[in-house]
Order: C-alpha cells, then structure tokens, then sequence
C-alpha cells in the first residue's frame, strides 16, 4: 500500500499549520514516508532530524500499562487486584473498590489532578506546587491523594492523568525499582529504544527538541516553565520516531507480552464517544464495527504527538512535535489514503 501524492499534498498541510517535528509511516516492507521539518533549537536555528528526541506527553501512557501487564503476566498482581491492596492508608477518601483494571481504563472514578475536560491550562498547576519538585512520582501524591472521588470505580470512562501516576507507584511498590528504571529495562531496552527516555528538563541529551510556545501576535517561549522537571507514569517520556516503531513492532509481534496479554491490552474496554474506545493505556478507533486503528495522542504546553498502527495494512505511524499543535492535522490527511 502506497500513500498517494504525499509530498506535494502533505508539503500543503505542514506549511499551512506551520508543522514542526517529524513523521514517519512505515509499512512492513519497509519505511514509506519519512520527514523531518521545524527547529528543535529555534535560538540557535538547530532544525529538527530524523533521530530528533521528543516530548510525547500522554503518549507515554503505553508503557506504564505494558509494564503493569507484565506484572500480571508474572503473577505479581491481577487486573482484579484493588488498590487498596498494595498502597495503603494513603488516600483516605478513595473507594476500597477500585482495582488496576479501572486505573488502566480511566473509569476509576479517582480525583485528578490535573482534570482535562474542565482545566485548560496545565501552567496553572506550578503556582502552589513548582514543577521544579516534581522529580518522582511519590511528589504528585499532594496535588490529589486527598480529594473526594469523582463518580463510582466502573461507572463511566473519564480520562484520568492520577490513575496513571497510581499505576507507576504500583510498578514501583512491586518491582522495587523506580518506575523510570523499571520502563528502561523492561521496555526500552528489549525494544532496542536506544534514544529514548525519561530525561530531566534541565539535563536533555544532544539531538533533543525543546517544545515551543507559540502567541497569537507571533512571540514564541520555551515551554521549560510549564511541565514537571522530569516525565512520569502518566506523561512525558522522550522518544525518537524510529524508537516509536521498534516499540509498535515489539508489542504487535508479542516480544514484550505474551500473546494472551497483548490481545488484553489491545482489547476494547470502556467506551469514550461513539466510535472511540480505550485499552489499558491506548485508544482504540473503529470503522464499521472493526478496528480501524490503535493509537496513542499526547498534548502539553509545547508538546503534541500522535502514533498509529493500523491492523488491516500493518501500517504504522509516529507524528511527534515540539509545538502545541500539528500531529493530528498531518495524521488526518494521511489516513485519506487509508
């Protein structure tokens, strides 16, 4: 399968939203389109590349519930196992029924601390707790481990960014490892995901995009100011293209699941909009009652990101970028030929 008249069409939509990043569709014959446009240094005009690292927000997601399949694949925990169980006495308001399964599908119910459907501005969270604190995991616990519950553990899906830092203190609780190393040797390493990691905001490696905040009068900042110094459980890992699709490889060919567990993993859970559906830690697309894709989609200050696999073509794609918006837009016009 062929994308058709990609360069002069998606050249239209990269100038029009003024893309900054990188984007690559492979086949399994072999890469189809690979690009790179924008600055990762706009100070030192330093553009991006194909091995350019970047901010992927959400998109991280994956990983921390690939690595809480792992341990329930090794009997550690079960998906049925509550949270209550394994972190104790500290969250005093949170029901006793919530269990791994509901964290993994945002359907817990559990207080967010940072609430997408009603805030829209994640740099208001800095001005009572500075993001210069924020170096494990344990350090977002006061921003919500004492607030009311927002609904019932499995009454309705609502994305939840808590539940995700729940799930990595999990890993962690278990493991005996702190969630970034455990992810570097359970996930990167077996992937070959050399580039790619949890790095520190004021120690980024060579060939690392800084994200950019664009004004509506032309002005840009850096977005240093506006995220946790260093990613978590639930958002902020660094990658490169390539390491994207070493990663979708690993989990589609059951190198870091077993067969069993991936299928759980790539499985409908919870219904998020009409034709919307989530796993345990990816979106899940359908057409016509079948799944037209897997996918992944991160959004901070800065940062924006968007990854598919596509199961009827074995097509796979990573659009990372480091400003606020673009991915969506260039992954839209090339699903046309899909």
């Amino acid at each position: 399968m062929l994308i058709r008249d990609y360069d002069k069409r998606l050249s239209s939509v990269i100038k029009n939203v003024g893309f900054s990043g990188v984007v690559f569709v492979k086949e399994k014959e072999g890469m189809i389109l690979q690009l790179a446009e924008g600055d990762a240094d706009r100070a030192n005009e330093t553009p991006n590349n194909p091995d350019t690292r970047f901010d992927i927000a959400s998109g991280c997601k994956i990983f921390t519930a690939v690595g809480i399949c792992q341990l329930v694949e090794n009997g550690f925990i079960s998906f049925e196992t509550r949270l209550k169980d394994i972190l104790e006495d500290v969250f005093p308001l949170f029901d006793e029924t919530i269990t791994i399964h509901h964290l993994l599908t945002h359907t817990s119910g559990v207080p967010d601390y940072f609430d997408e459907s009603v805030m829209d501005d994640f740099e208001e969270l800095w001005k009572e707790r500075p993001m210069y604190l924020l170096n494990h995991l344990r350090d977002f616990l006061p921003m919500f481990q004492n607030k009311e519950m927002m609904f019932k553990p499995g009454e309705k899906f609502h994305y939840n960014n808590a539940g995700y830092i729940l799930l990595g203190l999990i890993i962690e609780k278990k493991t005996g490892l702190s969630f970034h190393d455990y992810i570097q040797s359970h996930i990167f390493e077996p992937c070959g995901m050399k580039d790619s990691g949890f790095f520190r905001f004021d120690n980024l490696p060579e060939n690392t995009a800084i994200g950019y905040i664009d004004s509506e009068e032309g002005t840009w900042r850096t977005n240093i100011y506006s995220l946790p110094i260093r990613g978590s459980s639930d958002g902020g890992a660094y990658v490169t293209a390539q390491d994207m699709i070493l990663f979708w490889e690993a989990l589609c060919n059951d190198k870091l699941l077993s067969g069993e567990y991936t299928e759980k993993l790539m499985t409908p859970h919870a219904k998020a909009d009409e034709n919307e559906y989530y796993g345990y830690g990816l979106w899940i697309s359908k057409k016509n009652e079948a799944i037209f894709k897997y996918h992944l989609m991160g959004y901070d200050p800065g940062v924006s990101f968007h990854s598919a696999y596509y199961p009827e073509s074995g097509i796979t794609l990573v659009v990372p970028s480091n400003k606020s918006y673009g991915p969506f837009t260039v992954m839209e016009e090339i699903e046309k030929d899909f």
